[in-house]
Formats: structure tokens, sequence, C-alpha cells
């Protein structure tokens, strides 16, 4: 089996970072006072606990720590933790631009391309819908993010970092929340759901976090104690060698994890990831959590020099070139963009660049454009690509669907995603596409 350079760095980046011998996550049938008993006995601290899930975090300094907490039977299984430099975009391009201005929607192909404008039109636009970010630090004061955040139930389980704060002028989960739920307040932006309310989950920090907090904020997303959600997104995805020590445990807390989230009522979607990888093929490789319980992944198509209004530019269902698929891991697919127009010369004809906004490459155009952290008060905005700008997009048309049947279960969002998706490739489900190409206007409508 070929796998591609960035695949191998990705695999290199996990095994490199190695386990975090101090932490660790557990699971057994109930997480009660038996359970905290038989960690402090073996000399743990718990961290995070969770009754209902079943399922700790827990710090400990005793190297024998996994053996003897399990030695009692009160504890099934556990792990030793591991930090991951998690999925991250193929590409972003910054911008700087005034977002006193008139909205630059017309530079968003993204909502166009599944018709979330036919949705809007036909009364839907994500109200009264929840929808969990699972990700990094995200900018609740950017100006076209202001009144779509819960900052009350938003929260971080990264240690000594708030759910609003990250490194760097790009800020990931920020540009995830724009795709999802930017407002419609003829400033910058338009999210696919622009009225859905994002609850900020951090549980990565600069790109990367243990297992543990991804676990963490997977829980508490899902409990309707807690966050609360109807959807949680996950931009995010680790891949790893099933065989690797303790592989095993970690995919089985992930998917324990996504299934208590999914019994609470939440739909988990989750980014196929950037590595290019047939996973049909890579029997021995596993993503997670694209491929943890009954999370659903997404992968991403881009058009091909759309800025230039070539002759079949329209297409936005091309097969983004770095994106994963296969037929065990896809559920649909999604706009993500990509980088591979050629001619860096052309002319971009399309769209009218509005005021205080220069590219100078039309192949940016491709990208998926969103807000960002930026450098002022008011925040910036970004093009990126990757599965990571797909996932949200369908998170949000899955937000749609949800305020059109608001007593639908996660198995009926699901179904309804992929019985009024396009049909793309091959006729019938298929290995890149799942079961087609998300149409916002459809789900909602049929």
């Amino acid at each position: 089996m070929k796998i591609s350079k960035l695949a191998l760095a990705t695999l290199g980046a996990l095994m490199a970072m190695g386990a975090q011998a101090s932490q660790y996550v557990l699971q057994a049938p109930k997480w009660g006072a038996t359970q905290q008993a038989a960690v402090a006995k073996a000399g743990g601290t718990v961290k995070f606990s969770h009754d209902g899930a079943g399922m700790a975090v827990v710090q400990s300094d005793n190297p024998n720590f996994l053996a003897a907490v399990k030695a009692g039977g009160a504890v099934t299984s556990g792990a030793a933790d591991r930090v991951v430099q998690w999925t991250q975009p193929l590409s972003v391009v910054e911008t700087s631009v005034n977002t006193s201005d008139d909205t630059y929607y017309n530079v968003q192909w993204a909502p166009q391309s599944i018709h979330a404008p036919e949705a809007w039109a036909a009364g839907y636009d994500g109200s009264g819908v929840r929808v969990a970010v699972i990700d990094g630090g995200i900018y609740d004061a950017h100006v076209d993010l202001q009144g779509a955040i819960d900052v009350a139930k938003s929260t971080s389980f990264v240690d000594g970092v708030a759910f609003n704060q990250d490194v760097g002028t790009f800020w990931h989960g920020t540009h995830v929340a724009g795709i999802i739920a930017a407002r419609d307040n003829n400033k910058g932006v338009i999210g696919i759901a622009p009225k859905a309310t994002i609850i900020g989950v951090k549980a990565l920090h600069n790109g990367s976090g243990d297992f543990g907090a991804v676990i963490s904020a997977i829980i508490y997303a899902g409990d309707r104690s807690g966050a609360a959600a109807d959807i949680i997104n996950m931009s995010l995805g680790a891949e790893f060698d099933r065989n690797e020590d303790g592989a095993a445990e970690l995919r089985s807390l992930m998917n324990r994890a996504v299934n208590y989230a999914t019994s609470q009522g939440a739909l988990v979607v989750a980014a196929a990831g950037n590595s290019g990888i047939d996973f049909d093929a890579a029997k021995n490789l596993t993503d997670t959590p694209a491929e943890s319980g009954n999370a659903i992944a997404v992968s991403a198509t881009a058009p091909v020099g759309w800025a230039t209004g070539l002759p079949g530019t329209d297409n936005f269902t091309h097969p983004a070139s770095y994106s994963n698929y296969g037929n065990s891991m896809v559920w649909v697919a999604g706009p993500g963009g990509d980088a591979s127009y050629p001619n860096t010369t052309d002319v971009c004809a399309r769209p009218a660049q509005p005021s205080g906004l220069v590219v100078q490459r039309c192949y940016v155009f491709d990208f998926v454009f969103s807000t960002s952290r930026g450098t002022t008060a008011a925040g910036g905005y970004s093009w990126a690509a990757g599965t990571s700008m797909a996932t949200p997009a369908v998170a949000a048309v899955a937000a749609l669907i949800k305020q059109r049947f608001p007593n639908a279960t996660p198995a009926q969002l699901k179904t309804k995603l992929a019985q009024t998706a396009d049909d793309a490739g091959k006729v019938g489900q298929d290995n890149f596409y799942g079961n087609g190409y998300v149409n916002a206007y459809r789900a909602v409508t049929q």
C-alpha cells in the first residue's frame, strides 16, 4: 500500500510524541464511588469523570498504575493517554479586510454549492439548534460571531487555557465556527446555519491535545446537563496503526465517548482526514474519531479555478486531492476547498472583489472563506482547505434538518443527510462521496 508523505508525517507525529505516562483514560460499566476508591488505592487522582458514560481521565505518578487500578475489577479497561497533533487544514491564506464594508458572501462558493441560500429562503437558518465545536480556541468577540456563542456553556479541557484562547492569528476553531454559524449581519461572511448557537468546547491548543481532553469534551458536549448539543462538530482526527501498543484501548475509549453522546441525542460529525488514504485498502490503519462509534465521517470536495469563470469551474464536487476516503469510513461529502488549480496567472473574472479584499492568485478562491482570529479586536478572515472545512458544512446542514425536524434522533439526522444528498461520482454509494454531496435545500424540504 502506498501512503502519501502527508499521511506518514501525521503518523510520525503521533508516534513520536508518545504516551503521557502520568495520565490515563479509564472505563467501567459505570463510574462511581467504587471506581473512585480504586483509583485512589492505585495512587491516582481523578481529573475528569462521568458517571453515566462510565469514563474518567486520571493522573498518577505510579508507573504501575494501570495494572494496579484494573486489578480489583472496578475498572474494566484503560490506556495511557497520549498527545497528538490532530488533523489541521491543508492550506491557510490569511487576509485583512474592512469588516465595516458589505458582506463577503460573494466569495463564499461553499454555501452556494450545497444550496444553503435556498434553504434559508424556505425558512431554515438553524434557529434553536445547538452545535458544539470541539476544537481549539474560538474568538467569541469576532464581529461575525457576536451572539452566536453560548459563552456560559462553552468550556475548556486544556489546563490553564480558556475556550476563547489560542495561538497565532488563524485559530482553527474560529474558522470552523464561522462556517457553521457566522451571523447574517451585513458584515464579513455568512454561516450555513447563521442562527444556530455554537458551544465552544476547547480540547486542542495550537493544534495539539491529548485523547483525555477530546474524550472529556465529547462527553460534556453531548450531556444534557453539559453543553446539551444537538450536533457535535469534530474537525480533528488522528491516524495510527491498529496494532500499535494501546491503539485498541484508545479506539474503544473513543467509541464509548461518541456512543454516549449519541445516546444523549447528539449527532457526531467528524473529519475524514487529510492524508489521501483509501481506508478500505489500509486495513492496518485506523482514523479516530472518523471511524469511532456512531460518528459520521465527511470527505472534502472543491472547485478547480472557480474564480476564473472558465467552463467547468462551477463543478464543486471534484474530490479534494488530500481527502481520506473509503466505503468503510465516509458517510457524505462536503465543501472543503483545495489548491489544485494550476494556472496562477489567469485573471480572477469572478467574484467581483469587494472593497478591502485583495487576492493576487485565483487558486485561493477555491479554498473556504471564513472567520479567523486576525490581528484586530473585530477579528479577521481567512481562506483554508481541508476536511476540517467540509465537516462543519455538513454539521450545519444537520442543524438545518434539526430545526425542520426538532424531534429527529441522531440516526434520523444521519439518514436524512444521506437520502437528500446529491449523487456524485459513481451511481449510488461510492468510496469517496459515501452517500453523496450534501444538499441543504433538499434536506429541509423532503
